[in-house]
């Protein structure tokens, strides 16, 4: 599961480039999203991300750090239809009228944590093998 949750780490980072590189496609893509169909999409991949996150939990880096974030990522899936559409998009137009700027920042920062998941979720001290 540590191989998923590296790939996962990897992916929020590519994203995270892509968004620091070209911040204005990020709404092209968001758009698509905000629909009922779209959250149902959005939750299913936050609740997937969370659910690889507690079950290479265990054998990570950083086990605890990995199961609370794991468990607010399922959390916060369920939670994405129940927000609606209405808000999603209200919430999408006031990020978009803050500026490639904001956006930037935000990235940074998805960059940032997908490389601290990519390198938790290698093997902790105790699991490696020496010799």
């Amino acid at each position: 599961m540590s191989v998923l949750a590296r790939i996962v780490g990897v992916a929020i980072i590519v994203v995270g480039i892509a968004a620091i590189v070209a911040p204005l496609r990020l709404f092209t893509v968001g758009a698509t999203l905000v629909t009922p169909g779209g959250l149902i999409v959005a939750a299913t991949i936050r609740v997937a991300i969370g659910l690889v996150l507690l079950t290479a939990a265990r054998g990570s880096r950083f086990p605890r750090v990995f199961q609370v974030v794991g468990v607010i990522i399922v959390i916060a899936g369920l939670a994405t239809p129940l927000f609606g559409v209405d808000r999603a998009r209200a919430l999408m137009d006031w990020f978009a009228a803050s500026g490639p700027s904001a956006v930037r920042l935000v990235a940074a920062i998805a960059v940032l944590i997908g490389a601290f998941i990519a390198y938790a979720a290698g093997p902790s001290h105790r699991t490696r093998i020496s010799g």
